[in-house]
C-alpha cells in the first residue's frame, strides 16, 4: 500500500515553492585549465543568486595567494558575495591580520575562519607561539580587525579531536561567542545526522543559523579518502548504489544527482532551507540539484557588479 500511494502521490519535487537559498564552495585552481574549470563553474552556478560563495585554503595555507586572487577576482568581477577560507595553519597573527585587511580593501567583507587541517596528512594541529591557537581565536581576531560576516565549521558526527559532542558543542559555541555567525556543516548523507545535531545544538542553547554542507558525490572512491580524515559515516546503501559503475561516469553522475537531491528533500522536509554545496569545481550537479529544489535562475550569468 505504501508503493501504492507513492506512485499516486505527485513528484516529489514539483510542488516545491522555490524558498531555498543556496551557496557554493570552490577550491583555488592549479592550473590555467583548472582556473577555466573553476570559472565555467561559477558562471554556470551565478545565475542562482547564492547567497554568497566561498574559496577553501589547502592544507597549512599552500594555496593563500591563488584563494586570494580567486575571491578577489568573484568579488571584482561578479555581483556574487565572496567568501574567503582563512585557517590558523602556517602563519603568524601578523600575517593572518596581514591576509585580512588584504581582502577587505579587496571588498571581501565575509570570511570562512577555520582551525584548520595539518599541512602533513595524520599530523596534529600545533598553534605557533605568535599565532591564533584555535578558530574562536581567529574569529575574535578577525572582528577586532573589521566587522566581517564570519561563518566557521560544524561537526555533525562529531570533530574527530573532539572528547566527546559536549565538548564539540563548547567548542561551537565559543566560536559563536567570539563572533561568528552561522556554521556550514562537515558533509554528511543521512538527514538524521543533521536533525540530530540541530536538537543537539538547540539543547546546548545555541540559536545560531546551522547550514547543512552537501557533498554530492559522483566519485565513490575520492569519497571514502575524504571521509576518513573527519570521521564521515559513508553508509553501507552507498556503496552498494555505486558499485559496478567504476567505468561508467555517466552513470555515476546521475546515480550521484538522485542521492544528494534526496538527502536535500529530506532535509527540506525537516525545515531546513539554506543548503551549503561543496561543488568540487564541477557546477552540474549542484546546479541540478538546485532546480529540483526550485531554485531558477534570477539574473544573467557573471552580472558585473556596479
Amino acid at each position: 500500500m505504501a508503493e501504492a500511494a507513492c506512485a499516486l502521490n505527485p513528484p516529489l519535487y514539483a510542488d516545491l515553492p522555490g524558498d531555498v537559498a543556496v551557496s557554493f564552495e570552490f577550491f583555488p585552481p592549479k592550473s590555467e585549465a583548472m582556473e577555466a574549470t573553476l570559472w565555467q563553474s561559477v558562471e554556470t552556478l551565478a545565475p542562482l543568486a547564492p547567497r554568497f560563495v566561498s574559496v577553501t585554503y589547502g592544507a597549512g595555507g599552500s594555496t593563500r595567494e591563488r584563494t586570494h586572487a580567486t575571491v578577489a577576482r568573484i568579488a571584482g568581477e561578479t555581483a556574487i558575495p565572496a567568501a574567503a577560507h582563512l585557517t590558523c595553519v602556517n602563519a603568524s597573527r601578523d600575517e593572518i591580520d596581514a591576509i585580512a585587511d588584504g581582502y577587505w580593501q579587496a571588498g571581501v567583507r565575509h570570511i570562512v575562519a577555520l582551525r584548520g587541517d595539518p599541512p602533513v596528512a595524520g599530523g596534529r594541529f600545533e598553534a605557533r607561539a605568535d599565532g591564533y591557537a584555535s578558530a574562536a581565536e581567529l574569529v575574535a581576531g578577525l572582528k577586532r580587525l573589521h566587522d566581517f560576516e564570519i561563518s566557521v565549521s560544524a561537526y555533525p558526527e562529531v570533530h574527530p579531536e573532539a572528547g566527546s559532542l559536549a565538548a564539540d558543542l563548547d567548542a561551537f559555541k565559543a566560536k559563536l561567542d567570539a563572533g561568528a555567525s552561522r556554521a556550514i556543516t562537515q558533509f554528511f548523507f543521512e538527514p538524521e545526522t543533521f536533525f540530530r545535531f540541530r536538537d543537539a545544538v538547540a539543547a546546548a542553547g545555541i540559536s545560531a543559523e546551522v547550514v547543512p554542507g552537501i557533498l554530492p558525490v559522483s566519485n565513490f572512491a575520492q569519497l571514502q579518502r575524504m571521509a576518513v580524515p573527519c570521521a564521515t559515516n559513508v553508509p553501507k546503501w552507498m556503496a552498494h548504489l555505486f558499485a559496478g559503475l567504476d567505468d561508467k561516469p555517466a552513470a555515476r553522475q546521475l546515480v550521484a544527482a538522485t542521492v544528494a537531491a534526496e538527502l536535500c528533500r529530506r532535509l527540506y522536509a525537516g525545515g531546513v532551507r539554506h543548503f551549503h554545496f561543496y561543488t568540487l569545481n564541477r557546477a552540474e550537479l549542484a546546479y541540478a540539484i538546485c532546480h529540483m529544489l526550485g531554485v531558477r535562475p534570477s539574473a544573467p550569468a557573471l552580472e558585473v557588479a556596479a
